[in-house]
């Protein structure tokens, strides 16, 4: 009898520890108040680039070959594997779905995915200006992919041709970007001036302009339009512009003029989104503050339980120094290694965020949009 009980009492010890391992493992997927499910969406339409997709990049010949983001390191934390997410794991489409009480988003290019609950279209390095359009007007060159912005809009035209769900849209979300961030990242990488690419912000914004457009005459009714995130914090251009002068930074140790572009950037899109308002008070359009989430996730990353050191470092890089970004060498790469622990770093890979990170700035963007969504919470 008392082994009987012995034996029991294992069995329930074991039994526990499994539940606190997959606890433990579902920790990060899971947000505080998972109040998107009051929204009742059905499906999820993401369009933009490297910062939500989910897999595309890793099926399109030329996008892959310019792209690491589809072999390991990346996805290390995404059950091994990875998916072409550019991250350690899952990203903040990831958790807006799961909030939403909706399966992830399977990427377009894959013909054997179910989309009953929506696609994403995103592509990595994509730009909000067609390749053609930037190469006539002589802005820069990109050749990373040609999926533009006005691509995957011709991709969600083919698809709700195919499956006819155009008259069921109205509990459908879209995430139009983040998009044209990478015009000014080119840009930059190409020796371009922040006064250059101040000029390119109207084209850019109408293009995105244009996009949602499309997206509502397809019927859509509610649509998340984010900005950009401040650039000036990110290790790849902390690296690249490098100063002894201590007044080009501000009080986070970000460079001040790169913030300034992605502030002039998103105050016109912001502009140019109420004025889309008023030409259509029955839709629900909200900019999604992606600067503001970052400056609010930097503010507070101790407390989220991000090493204080590695606040502007990447986890997956090399070179030391105060970012470990070398752009020779990048993650992937030969002899890059990854730090011991990506939870306690905001930034992956000298560009993209952590999971964590990932998460946290889903939390605010949530908490910031959801009023705006007005849904039964």
């Amino acid at each position: 009898m008392a082994l009987t009980i012995r034996v029991m009492l294992v069995v329930l010890v074991m039994s526990l520890v499994i539940i606190l391992q997959k606890s433990d493992a579902q920790e990060l997927i899971k947000l505080e108040k998972p109040r998107l499910r009051n929204c009742r969406f059905d499906r999820i339409y993401q369009f933009g680039d490297s910062i939500s997709d989910t897999g595309n990049c890793k099926r399109e010949p030329l996008c892959q070959s310019h792209s690491d983001c589809g072999s390991h390191p990346y996805g290390m934390n995404f059950y091994q594997n990875a998916t072409g997410r550019c991250s350690d794991g899952m990203l903040m489409i990831d958790f807006i779905a799961l909030e939403s009480g909706l399966p992830l988003l399977n990427p377009y290019k894959d013909g054997s995915a179910n989309f009953r609950h929506g696609v994403n279209f995103a592509v990595a390095g994509c730009t909000g200006i067609s390749a053609e359009i930037m190469a006539e007007n002589k802005i820069f060159n990109t050749a990373f992919t040609n999926s533009s912005l006005t691509v995957q809009l011709d991709w969600m035209s083919s698809h709700f041709e195919t499956t006819d769900c155009r008259k069921k849209l109205k509990k459908s979300l879209f995430l139009v970007g983040e998009i044209g961030g990478n015009e000014f990242n080119y840009g930059l990488l190409q020796g371009k001036t922040v006064e250059e690419l101040q000029k390119m912000v109207p084209v850019v914004v109408q293009t995105i302009i244009h996009g949602v457009k499309r997206v509502i005459d397809f019927g859509a009714t509610r649509i998340i339009v984010p900005g950009n995130f401040p650039i000036g914090c990110v290790p790849i251009f902390l690296t690249l512009f490098m100063t002894d002068n201590s007044n080009a930074y501000d009080e986070y140790h970000c460079l001040k003029d790169l913030n300034n572009l992605s502030i002039f950037y998103n105050h016109h899109l912001q502009q140019a989104i109420d004025e889309m308002k008023k030409k259509h008070p029955n839709i629900t359009l909200i900019y999604g503050n992606y600067y503001n989430a970052y400056m609010w996730l930097l503010q507070n990353a101790v407390r989220f339980g991000f090493d204080k050191n590695s606040l502007q470092k990447s986890c997956c890089g090399t070179g030391g120094g105060d970012y470990n970004y070398n752009i020779r060498k990048r993650c992937g790469s030969p002899g890059v290694e990854v730090c011991a622990n990506p939870s306690t770093y905001i930034n992956w890979d000298g560009i993209h965020m952590t999971q964590k990170a990932y998460k946290y700035l889903a939390r605010w963007l949530i908490d910031d949009m959801l009023p705006q969504l007005n849904c039964h919470v």
